[in-house]
């Protein structure tokens, strides 16, 4: 493994928050000092696309009056926070890490990122990911990859490589991505920091742009299960600009997460621990497992048997709606436009062929294909219906158990370059992670040992629908055993 690492754990939420509260600290020293580490780190590193400094210091100069004049302060009052690069925010550049997308500045704030900054959280900027979301390293970004903090030869994971490699570096306190088939969770793995995937609905999806409508979610990175628990109550609940959004109540999600796990079921799917687990990694998982049991867990073994089914079925299903949903890049309204155009087919034609990159490309040809004349029923439909059955299966296993326990990924992180002409083995990358975003089930990630190189090992925490609460608890556990 190189040598070189950039990785510096942040601050706690809660202690930054007390020290611009009690005037130990100011907001404006914070932002000025992580735009300080920013310029001297994200060179090696490639994290952020663009920088949002002038709104960051206006957002932290009404912290800092708010807290002079002893006003009631947000739960994210001063704290620095970036933004992946596929959620708008007003007045910034957002590209979805892809050349078609150069240039456009939204209008609008997706709500997401509104929460953030109704709750106090200073915005630093963009985060660089794969493009579309579209990826499982981060080397599909059109603006270049992303480096693990880790090993500078390394890749972060992705789609959310930014956001992970941000909080790694200690380039943002907490970070937003999204996750659509492992994008949250498998980077927090490979960058050894907590990871969130929440309930669909459970966070709206206004203002993310779409890869995979029925998949895709907005969730939190941290740097403790704590931090991560915090971002989520500040970013979840209903909104009536995503149909999809849930009413639920919102829990206390940070307060949850300090209850024990004493008597509690943890079941241990025979399924995520066959061929292709990385032996390094089992042994970390394993121990993690036993730590489990020390707390107080009582272990459970259990099969989900149409597991082997989830990578095809995640593969024709995401592939389909990216289809559909990038159909409006088009080089009409935003966005690159081809000067090579000599009339309306050209325009779109040349557009496309020029703005996109090959792996949004092989993904909106997959999908196009499965939802053609004659081949809908046989593989979309088809596809659908697998589906059902993972999500039924889910619910039957979490009948017997609160939490299911498994590996986030089958190994530590790889080299950059070492599966970007092998598709499918990157498309394997995603194995233990497809199964939860098809049944719409939530999941923490949480760091849970090392490889002998020194790489992080992540484990992954899935609990039932709407059962983030649970799952925090299970994290905050393995978190406390293996003194993160």
């Amino acid at each position: 493994m190189s040598t070189e690492t950039l990785v510096e754990k942040p601050a706690k939420i809660s202690s930054l928050r007390e020290g611009v509260a009690s005037g130990a600290t100011t907001a404006t020293e914070l932002a000025q000092h992580y735009y300080a580490r920013i310029e001297a780190h994200n060179p090696a590193l490639n994290v952020y696309l663009a920088l949002s400094q002038e709104q960051a210091l206006e957002q932290a100069g009404a912290v800092d009056l708010a807290a002079a004049k002893g006003d009631p302060l947000g739960p994210l009052a001063g704290i620095p926070v970036g933004v992946k690069d596929v959620l708008t925010m007003q007045g910034v550049a957002a590209t979805a890490g892809s050349r078609i997308l150069e240039g456009y500045e939204p209008p609008y704030d997706a709500t997401s990122v509104a929460r953030l900054k109704a709750a106090g959280a200073v915005i630093l900027g963009k985060i660089n990911c794969d493009e579309f979301a579209m990826g499982s390293s981060n080397e599909n970004s059109a603006y270049g990859p992303v480096r693990n903090p880790h090993d500078l030869e390394r890749v972060p994971g992705g789609s959310s490589g930014g956001s992970a490699a941000a909080v790694a570096a200690n380039l943002a306190v907490a970070t937003l991505g999204t996750d659509t088939g492992g994008s949250i969770r498998q980077p927090a793995s490979f960058c050894g920091v907590v990871g969130v995937l929440p309930t669909y609905g459970r966070v709206s999806r206004f203002g993310l742009i779409a890869f995979a409508s029925s998949l895709d979610r907005v969730g939190p990175f941290a740097g403790n299960v704590r931090d991560a628990a915090t971002l989520l109550e500040v970013i979840s609940g209903a909104d009536e600009r995503d149909a999809t959004s849930s009413r639920r109540p919102v829990p206390a999600f940070a307060a949850e997460s300090d209850k024990g796990v004493r008597g509690l079921h943890i079941g241990i799917p025979e399924e995520y621990f066959g061929a292709g687990l990385d032996p390094e990694v089992r042994e970390a998982i394993e121990d993690g497992i036993a730590a489990l049991e020390t707390a107080g867990c009582i272990i459970k073994r259990i099969s989900l048997k149409h597991t082997r089914y989830a990578i095809p079925t995640y593969y024709l299903v995401a592939t389909a709606e990216a289809s559909a949903n990038l159909a409006r890049f088009d080089g009409v309204r935003y966005g690159h436009r081809s000067a090579q155009a000599t009339n309306l087919s050209s325009m779109y034609k040349l557009s496309r062929e020029e703005g996109f990159g090959a792996e949004v490309k092989r993904r909106i040809l997959l999908g196009t294909y499965a939802l053609s004349a004659g081949y809908y029923d046989a593989y979309y439909k088809k596809a659908q219906q697998v589906r059902r059955l993972l999500a039924e299966e889910f619910v039957g296993a979490f009948a017997g158990v609160d939490a299911i326990v498994t590996p986030t990924a089958p190994t530590a992180a790889f080299k950059l370059g070492e599966k970007t002409d092998d598709p499918l083995a990157m498309y394997l990358a995603d194995i233990y992670t497809v199964t939860a975003s098809l049944a719409g089930i939530c999941g923490v990630t949480v760091p849970c040992g090392t490889t002998k190189a020194g790489l992080p090992v992540g484990m992954q925490v899935l609990g039932p629908h709407f059962g983030e609460a649970m799952a925090f608890r299970v994290a905050r556990a393995v978190e406390r055993a293996q003194m993160y």
